[in-house]
């Protein structure tokens, strides 16, 4: 067994006004297990041939584990987007003041799961017909929505809502509420370190994700 003689200790500087990459930055060192975590795939492709998708579901400790599960997905975070207060705190968007939804963002790899596989997840993860609530979380944060990276993700978000809203239609259940924009230029505000991968570090941890309990039907993609 090799002994160890030394040990490196990094100090990252950062304004007071800390950036995304400051924070990224720190994770990565502070807490190599959570950055990246479940949610990272191993030695898949995290540049050039990846895509970004945003997805809103209520609370975002459940909806993360549902997506970083999924084969093909690189990496997860969450994080604030949505509204209008620049860089907030999670005690700020619980105010509902800042107009923020708590969101998923999901990082994939097209070549081996497809944007309408993620979508399949969204539609079903939660209830999409309820107005700013899931289950016992109530605000306008908790609000149903997703923000497309793409012209092509704006068309399948909107062709899948339509053939879900038919599937609910079919067995008595209301409108899709769900709010479906361009994420272009509208910031992702990475939430809090607490926040991240949270049932991966809580396995036992609050998961409250309401459903319609109808499938997704199944589509030729």
């Amino acid at each position: 067994m090799k002994e160890i003689s030394s040990i490196w200790v990094i100090y990252i500087a950062c304004p007071r006004q800390e950036s995304n990459l400051c924070t990224c930055l720190r994770r990565a060192v502070l807490y190599p297990l959570s950055y990246g975590g479940a949610g990272t795939r191993v030695g898949y492709p995290t540049m050039n041939s990846s895509e970004k998708a945003y997805f809103a579901t209520g609370c975002f400790w459940g909806a993360e584990r549902r997506f970083w599960n999924i084969d093909g997905v690189i990496a997860t975070s969450v994080g604030y987007m949505g509204g209008v207060r620049p860089h907030p705190s999670y005690e700020q968007v619980c105010t509902g003041v800042t107009g923020h939804a708590e969101m998923v963002e999901v990082i994939f790899d097209p070549a081996r799961v497809s944007y309408l596989r993620l979508l399949e997840e969204f539609w079903v993860m939660h209830d999409p017909t309820s107005l700013n609530r899931q289950g016992g979380d109530i605000g306008t944060q908790y609000r149903s929505a997703i923000f497309t990276t793409s012209e092509s993700q704006h068309r399948q978000a909107e062709a899948t809502r339509d053939i879900y809203q038919a599937a609910l239609t079919r067995e008595g259940i209301g409108e899709i509420v769900t709010e479906i924009k361009s994420a272009d230029g509208v910031p992702y505000y990475l939430a809090e370190e607490y926040h991240q991968k949270y049932l991966q570090k809580n396995p036992n941890g609050y998961d409250c994700h309401s459903s319609t309990g109808v499938a997704f039907p199944s589509v030729v993609s």
